[in-house]
Parts: structure tokens; C-alpha cells; sequence
């Protein structure tokens, strides 16, 4: 979320935003890479898109950082799935 990248911590959120196609099954197609490599999200917040009626963009926050093994692949095959994809940032995450 900075200007540098965050090295892993052991312990970190991801967070991005997308956008889904308007048609039926549009967001279970993009949350199911995370399901299958084991990515846990935190967080999905929907919020109107500026770009038209019924078009949304999808704020996401995962358990993991982008560079471990499981959050990379589900990214990957998220880039090849969402219309626009923009990755915010990894990050420690907080201790609670």
C-alpha cells in the first residue's frame, strides 16, 4: 500500500481490488482460484463501479502475502479472469 514493496512477514494480508463481468456466476468464477489454492479472505466489499449501471468493483483482503507459493498461483489465475485487476499491496498483518 506504500511506495516500497514488504518483504514476508510469516504473517500478512494482501489486498486488491477487481471488477467481475455482468453475468451470472461472474464472481464465484474469480473467488474460486483462492478456494482451490487455500487462500483465505479476510474481507469482500462490493462498490459501485463509475463505469456503468449494475457494474461493481470487488475489494478483497487475503491471509498471505503475494509472494507465498499458494496467494501467488490464485493471483495468477486471477489476472487471466477479472476484467481489471489491481494488486494494492501485501503487508504485515495486525496483531489483534
Amino acid at each position: 500500500l506504500g511506495q516500497q514493496a514488504v518483504l514476508p512477514s510469516g504473517r500478512d494480508e494482501t489486498s486488491l481490488v477487481m471488477s467481475a463481468q455482468n453475468r451470472p456466476g461472474a464472481v464465484h468464477a474469480l473467488l474460486e482460484p483462492f478456494a482451490r489454492h487455500g487462500v483465505s479472505m479476510s474481507r469482500l466489499e462490493s462498490r459501485p463501479a463509475r463505469t456503468g449501471l449494475w457494474e461493481y468493483l470487488f475489494f478483497v483482503d487475503l491471509e498471505g502475502h503475494r509472494e507465498d507459493a499458494p496467494v501467488a498461483a490464485a493471483l495468477a489465475e486471477l489476472r487471466q479472469r477479472a476484467p481489471f485487476l489491481k494488486l494494492l499491496g501485501s503487508y504485515p498483518a495486525a496483531l489483534s
